[in-house]
């Protein structure tokens, strides 16, 4: 199955999944959907880039102009459902927007999924204007605390394989990947969330939400142990994110 296939298929499956995981991540009172929007202007023309069921729409200030855009059909009908708009279904690396429309591209959890990322980045750049931003948060591997690296290492252990995405290489080198698209990195910050496991409900959500092709299920129950032990030792599972910023050429 390529990667694109499963990522539908995924999404098709669990739709909303991503939003119902980190509206429950915290560091401060603060989740990483209202981390991704304290960084945005507070207006101008957004567009939410991987939307997902649009959970953005609510984060954003209320003078920006909004415009959710992913390509699951699923993940678009929940956020219909939840009364975001406006919605287009479109792939990342092929937008049907006109060029230099947009003030600020936002992208939560979404750029290391994206392929081939210097096609999409290369369409992000397109549609901002000159001087628009780039907004994104991504998976990161730290700040950890020192006990999180047990928690974390239970969870690999069990899975028997790391969690990777298909743009981990592309994206340690931020400024360059960026850079050949037009677009000059500004700052990139991180910080550590963290998820509250409540019982084995929360156990199961956080292993579902991973996105993990060819899991075998042998190595879904393991992991699934693993983590409702976490969550009977009452520990917040770790989960550390990158934020940057950049500007359109």
């Amino acid at each position: 199955m390529t990667w694109d296939a499963y990522l539908d298929a995924f999404h098709r499956q669990h739709p909303g999944i991503t939003e119902a995981l980190l509206t429950r991540a915290h560091n401060a009172g603060t989740n990483p959907y209202q981390w991704l929007a304290d960084a945005a202007p507070a207006q101008g023309q957004v567009l939410d880039l991987g939307c997902g069921n649009a959970p953005m729409r609510t984060a954003l200030p209320t003078a920006a102009r909004y415009l959710g855009v992913d390509r699951s059909p699923n993940e678009l009908a929940a956020a219909q459902a939840g009364r975001a708009a406006p919605l287009l279904r479109a792939d990342a690396t092929s937008l049907p927007i006109a060029a230099s429309s947009i003030d600020t591209v936002i992208c939560s959890m979404a750029l290391m999924l994206l392929t081939p990322l210097p096609r999409a980045l290369t369409e992000i750049h397109r549609v901002l204007r000159p001087g628009g931003l780039l907004i994104a948060t991504l998976p990161a591997s730290g700040p950890l605390h020192p006990h999180d690296f047990l928690t974390v290492g239970a969870l690999l252990l069990a899975l028997r394989r790391p969690l990777r995405y298909p743009n981990d290489d592309a994206l340690r080198t931020v400024p360059a990947v960026l850079e050949a698209a037009g677009l000059d990195l500004l700052i990139e910050e991180r910080r550590r969330f963290t998820l509250p496991l409540t019982g084995p409900a929360d156990a199961q959500l956080l292993l579902d939400s991973l996105y993990l092709p060819a899991l075998t299920p042998a190595g879904h129950r393991r992991a699934l142990r693993t983590l409702r032990s976490v969550a009977a030792a009452g520990i917040e599972f770790p989960i550390p994110l990158k934020r940057f910023t950049a500007r359109a050429r």
